[in-house]
Parts: structure tokens; sequence; C-alpha cells
């Protein structure tokens, strides 16, 4: 059988760490001799090649500026391989991996991020499995097109949608969850796909779109905030898009100055996204009455997305797109499945 060639795009994070014997203290290592590290790869029926996008960061420094080099290196060699595996901290996986959903439109080859809860020169380390099994799923092919054809987290035997994924433990090896999605693939005895699960591309082609707008802003409703506190995260000529991560099914408390903020704010051409604070669920804006008014003023539903993949949505709409009606309705519908 062929040998599908997978292109490992190294970031950083706990996976790529090892302990110096003589002090213990945690340090990159050199990936070009992954192998030294994982000698089960060279048992993979996959055709390996690494690169890195620089110096290692802490997945606490990623940034818009990073997602486009990852989604470049893709683009780059997206001729040249069958899938892809990008290693990367943990912290931030689903906003990278929600990030790399939007600007990757219209791919037919598995983009799967991993990573893991120890590093990989640790005895106990999940990384080996994380990487191998991430590894394989990208490589896997059926009538020579690949299984998985989106992005993807590969994290403690099961595989995400990656803009239905969260992160939900510091500590244990399970960390994310898909709250409101089901697994795409449970890795056991055998690996086991989810095929109705599957997003596939109605794209005749891999669209590209690169540009992040990060003039976005996040708050979080809790009982007895200050209006006045969050009045410049409402001013239009810093702040071009709030998500605002309301109680339950979309509900904020009943006040008429914040109300009057938000309406201003979205008169000036501002956009406002209701999205729950709740770790599953979904938004049924209007469905109380301390939610109708956000549908009076014009604030956007954001469904059942997760925060990560409402604030990268955003940020990329506002980025590819000009038109605040346009944005609007996009915001709205499903591009990649979030």
């Amino acid at each position: 059988m062929k040998q599908s060639k997978v292109l490992l795009i190294y970031t950083g994070g706990t996976i790529g760490m090892i302990e110096d014997p003589e002090t213990g203290a945690l340090m990159a290592f050199d990936f070009d001799h992954l192998s030294d590290q994982i000698p089960e790869l060279s048992r993979i029926n996959a055709e390996l090649k690494v690169v890195s996008l620089g110096e290692p960061i802490d997945s606490s420094d990623m940034n818009p500026k990073i997602w486009q080099d990852i989604a470049q290196k893709v683009v780059d060699n997206y001729e040249s391989f069958d899938g892809f595996v990008v290693l990367h901290g943990s912290d931030t996986m689903a906003f990278t991996a929600s990030a790399l959903s939007f600007m990757l439109q219209g791919i037919r080859k598995p983009v799967i991020l991993t990573g893991s809860q120890l590093p990989i020169g640790t005895i106990r380390t999940d990384g080996k499995e994380n990487l191998i099994t991430s590894i394989e799923i990208a490589a896997s092919k059926i009538e020579d097109e690949s299984i998985i054809q989106e992005v993807a987290i590969y994290f403690e035997y099961s595989l995400y949608r990656g803009n239905r994924t969260s992160k939900v433990s510091a500590h244990a090896f399970e960390a994310f969850i898909s709250p409101n999605y089901l697994d795409l693939a449970l890795a056991g005895v055998d690996i086991r796909y989810n095929t109705a699960a599957f997003f596939k591309t109605n794209l005749p082609e891999l669209d590209y779109k690169y540009k992040m707008d990060d003039r976005v802003a996040l708050m979080k409703i809790f009982p007895g905030f200050s209006t006045s506190v969050y009045k410049s995260m409402f001013d239009f000529q810093l702040v071009k898009a709030v998500v605002l991560e309301s109680f339950g099914a979309g509900n904020v408390p009943s006040n008429t100055t914040f109300f009057e903020m938000i309406k201003s704010y979205i008169s000036e051409g501002g956009i406002v996204i209701n999205i729950t604070q709740c770790s599953s669920g979904s938004v049924s804006q209007g469905k109380y009455a301390n939610s109708t008014m956000l549908n009076q003023i014009g604030v956007i539903s954001g469904g059942d997305l997760t925060t990560e993949a409402a604030i990268t949505k955003i940020m990329f709409l506002l980025g590819n797109y000009s038109d605040t009606n346009e944005i609007n309705r996009l915001m709205q519908v499903s591009l990649v499945g979030e």
C-alpha cells in the first residue's frame, strides 16, 4: 500500500519538551530527532516530514499572526502532503483549531491538532499516544481519499471537530470536550470513525482567506456588573465586535443603561454576538423576557457556538468582509460545521 505523506508542523507546547537530565528543567527538543523519542513512528505506514515555525512558544502566546503562519504552511504544502498534524500547546489549541477551520475553507485533507498534558520525554506522557494516533488519522485514506477532511483536535483517544472543542481540564488527560457535537472518532483497539458526524466541503477547491481582525472584545456577564466599567469596550473606534457571554439560554440583566449602551454601539456599526457561558447548550434569544430586548436592539444570536469559535469566526469575518450586514448574516450560518 502506498505510504501517505504527513507534514508535522511544530509550534511548541508541552508535547515538545524533554527534561534536562542535569538541571531537571523542561526544554524543547529537536524534532528532527523525533524518532529517537518515539521509535514507534517507524512502524506507521506514513512518510513524515517535520517543520517548525521557529522558536517554540508557550501556547499562551498564540495570536492571529501565528495562526496565519500555520495556515500558510498548510497551503504551501497542500499538494505535496496527504495530511497535516499541528503540534500545539493545549491551553489555546481550541482557538487555533477554530481559526484554522475558517481560514482553510475547502480543504479535503485532515489538519489534526494535538499536544499533551505531560512532556514527551516523561515516562507517563500522554504525548506519544496522542502524536502516533494523530499521524495515523492524518495518513488514513479510503480509496485514495482522506477519511477526515477538516480541522480537528485529537486528544486522549477522542477526535473532535476543531471549532466545536473547548479545553475543560488543566490536569486530566481528557482535557477537551466537544460540548454540543459528536466525536468524529474514538481510538481504542481500532479507530472507530463516526462518518455521520464528518464535515465535507462543497467548495470546489481550497479557499484560503488569511486576514484576521483582532479588534474584538469578550464580555462575560455576571450578577452586579458595572456598566461604566465596560463602557470603553463598546467604543466603535476601538472595538468592531463584542462577544457577549450571557446566562443560560441567552439572558442578561434587565438594565436600561446597558441596553442603551449596546444599542448605541450597534447603531454606529458595531457587532454584538450573544453566546451562552454554560459549558453546553445554546442561546435561544427571545425565549425569556430578559433576552427579548437583545433581539430588538440588533444583537446577534450565536446559537451553540463555543467561545473559541465565536471569537475566531468574528475575527475572520471582520478581516475578510467589509459589509456589516453580510458579516451579521455569515455569523448566523454554518461555514465549516461550527
